[in-house]
């Protein structure tokens, strides 16, 4: 596991993280219609295979976080949210913690923030939301805050996964994971 995080750590460009998942793969997520031939808050559905706007669609909840996580990975945060709005459950620490993803990567600090510790009420234990927010600290340069969620992670029992990992970098290089 630690190799394979170390891989893909030194592979960040090309690096992904599952949606909901504390796994790194080391490629990013596969385009699918939905940022190949779909343009704006609209997502490929392959059952009618064409694009659909995700709100009063019959696509699953899967479905829909694939898409989110694709077209945030594309640098379309906007429509990611777009998509966000239109999942079920906005109330999930995961869709939560996809918010503060995408406001953070639009330099809305704040609003992410405030996303991640919606997140984190709901589940302490999400590793994802609390390594993404140690990032946002570290671009920051707020260290003490971030060192505070690394110590989190690994008292969750989240030492030699992804989520340790990308932070314990970033603390150490300043520089953030870039997806």
């Amino acid at each position: 596991m630690r190799l394979a995080i170390a891989l893909c750590l030194s592979l960040a460009p090309v690096c992904a993280l599952a949606a909901g998942s504390d796994t790194p793969t080391t490629s990013a997520p596969k385009p699918t219609q939905t940022t190949q031939t779909c343009s704006g808050i609209q997502v490929w559905d392959p059952a009618t295979k064409k694009c659909v706007n995700p709100r009063g669609s019959s696509l699953d909840q899967d479905l829909l976080g694939d898409a989110v996580r694709e077209l945030a990975y594309a640098g379309r945060n906007e429509d990611a949210q777009g998509v966000l709005r239109a999942m079920a459950d906005q109330d999930s620490d995961l869709v939560l913690t996809y918010w503060g993803f995408t406001h953070r990567k639009l330099g809305n600090m704040d609003q992410a923030k405030m996303f991640y510790d919606r997140a984190l009420e709901k589940n302490p234990d999400n590793l994802l939301a609390r390594s993404y927010l140690g990032q946002g600290y570290v671009t920051e340069g707020r260290m003490m805050a971030a060192k505070t969620q690394l110590r989190e992670i690994r008292a969750r029992g989240g030492a030699g996964g992804w989520a340790e990992t990308s932070l314990a970098q970033a603390i150490e290089t300043g520089e953030t994971y870039n997806y």
